[in-house]
């Protein structure tokens, strides 16, 4: 065992035994290397203005998402998505509440519309600083929503082969930043466990307001329970006539309960969300029973968007 160690030490991978200590290596600790940490990553929003890429985003009729200057945005089911953000703004002023996962239990219950349309939401008040990223590796859909490219992306910077500026879009005009999610990828869960993804959510919900994850629903992936433990909180978006109570039950027990913020439940219909706003009784004034948009899209973009 002596020999090893003297062959260890003379190859640099191991510090001189002490003098006194030289015969007694019988019970001495097997080496053990660490693991190399990545270095501390800090976000500065003044370094990134002048390199992150802009896009104009002029949000059509068929995506169901809200203008960043709230023209076009009175509709009742958007208010919602306002009384949204005010409870979560209240709760930020109690507890450390910047990172937000937001995630159904299954597909097709509104997780995507509620992260983008909260997102901007919360980037029409000034002074919000606010990054909705991309996080559901499997089935991304925010590049399309927003019209940006999907790569490079999340996958991208995770995997070393691009930069933090390289994979930012910002709003034209706006203080809303889209992380999109970047090359295709047959291992997500993986590159979610990297020290890497944890390290980018702690550094961004460090410089930005909000930081609103879009993930994978939690009985079909197990990347958003993990994504959880990483959040701040997580909302629970469930869809009514379509979310059974034995789903909701199950996706709660995969997370962790103290880090579950609310939970949203979409798919109202017009009128009852109408009747909370007298100013609006004039759409339902012929007796028709429409959906509100988180109810039933249009086209078969936005059901493909309506995660």
């Amino acid at each position: 065992m002596s020999r090893v160690h003297e062959a260890l030490r003379k190859a640099g991978m191991l510090g001189a035994q002490p003098a006194g200590n030289a015969s007694s290596t019988t019970g001495t600790s097997p080496l053990i290397i660490a693991p190399s940490e990545p270095a501390p990553l800090r976000i500065r929003l003044e370094e990134l203005e002048g390199s992150v890429k802009e896009f104009d985003f002029r949000p059509g009729p068929g995506s169901h998402l809200m203008t960043l200057t709230g023209e076009l945005s009175t509709d009742a089911p958007y208010e919602e998505f306002r009384s949204l953000r005010t409870r979560l703004n209240h709760i930020q002023k109690q507890q450390p509440l910047r990172s937000l996962v937001v995630t159904s239990p299954s597909p097709a219950e509104g997780k995507s519309f509620t992260a983008s349309n909260l997102a901007i939401a919360e980037a029409q008040l000034a002074g919000q600083v606010v990054l909705l990223a991309d996080f559901d590796l499997r089935r991304p859909v925010l590049h399309d929503l927003f019209g940006i490219p999907r790569a490079p992306g999340l996958a991208d910077y995770l995997q070393g082969q691009a930069e933090l500026e390289q994979i930012l879009w910002r709003a034209k005009g706006s203080n809303l930043y889209v992380l999109p999610a970047g090359r295709p990828v047959i291992n997500p869960l993986e590159l979610l466990n990297l020290p890497r993804a944890k390290q980018l959510i702690d550094a961004a919900a460090d410089a930005f307001t909000w930081v609103i994850m879009d993930t994978p629903p939690l009985l079909f992936a197990a990347d958003g329970s993990l994504l959880n433990a990483y959040a701040h909180g997580t909302l629970l978006i469930v869809r009514l006539g379509q979310t059974t109570l034995d789903a909701l039950n199950r996706a709660l027990q995969t997370l962790c309960e103290n880090n579950v913020v609310g939970v949203i439940v979409n798919g109202a219909q017009r009128r009852e969300l109408y009747s909370r706003y007298t100013y609006y009784a004039r759409y339902y004034s012929t007796g028709a029973e429409e959906s509100s948009p988180a109810v039933q899209p249009a086209d078969s973009q936005t059901q493909q968007t309506d995660k």
